[in-house]
């Protein structure tokens, strides 16, 4: 599908890749804008992978902690079909969530890009939350629990920004087919203020191109993946994640 570049368009979706343009398409930047952009990202002209969230790079030891309620687990199968291995969270029947937290290693700030891409699959279309833009602390000491959160619903990936005050806006969504990989690169520009914004890519699809956003909360964010809803305690769900990187811009994650 041929995605037109709206003058609105966010620095995220212009600046997806290295390089001044979009993926899809040709857009001639004036110069002066362009290097205007490219401070505010901060990104280097060779940037690499930050993290390698891999399964076969540690296994859970990838992940700053697991929090699986129990009898909920996480599992790294090897299916022998080239991917090595792979996390399975497993959200068990009587309990609420198993998601792996944080990037191990890193300390995440403000102020600048985040890229993260995996692949993802879930054992049925209502997985409920599959991944959160998690805010540290507790309800006191947040404004913002997950400014950033994504659920499998009626069998389509939905995209939430949630604001302060618990304001759910929806940001997007795609249909999301259950037993299948899909490959996700979202990009995050962290900021305390609404200047922050957020892209994702959907199998190379652009779905979410979310401005004027304030996607750093009072204690800072760290990503989660899982499967987590109160919704669905009284039924397992599987989500099967692959690949986990992060980096500075979408070509460090593609």
């Amino acid at each position: 599908m041929q995605h037109s570049v709206a003058p609105g368009t966010s620095r995220l979706a212009l600046f997806s890749r290295s390089g001044s343009r979009p993926r899809r398409g040709r857009l001639f930047v004036p110069t002066a804008l362009a290097a205007a952009l490219s401070l505010v990202l901060a990104t280097p002209a060779h940037a690499t992978v930050e993290w390698n969230g891999d399964a076969d790079n540690g296994g859970t030891a990838v992940f700053d902690s697991i929090l699986c309620d129990s009898p909920s687990y996480v599992y790294q199968p090897d299916w022998a079909d080239g991917r090595g291995k792979i996390f399975g969270f497993t959200k068990a029947v009587g309990s609420e969530r198993c998601e792996g937290h944080g990037v191990a290693g890193h300390t995440l700030t403000s102020g600048r890009t985040y890229w993260f891409g995996w692949e993802s699959m879930t054992k049925t279309g209502n997985a409920q939350t599959v991944f959160q833009w998690k805010s540290w602390g507790t309800a006191e000491e947040q404004e913002q629990n997950y400014p950033v959160i994504m659920k499998v619903e009626d069998s389509r990936l939905k995209i939430w920004y949630v604001a302060p005050g618990e304001q759910w806006i929806s940001a997007g969504s795609v249909a999301w087919t259950p037993g299948t990989w899909n490959k996700i690169e979202l990009g995050i520009d962290a900021r305390t203020s609404t200047s922050g914004s957020f892209a994702l890519y959907v199998n190379g699809q652009l779905v979410v191109d979310r401005q004027n956003a304030r996607t750093w909360d009072l204690k800072g964010n760290v990503p989660r993946w899982g499967s987590y809803g109160s919704t669905i305690v009284g039924v397992e769900s599987v989500h099967w994640v692959d690949g986990l990187k992060m980096g500075t811009t979408r070509a460090d994650v593609d």
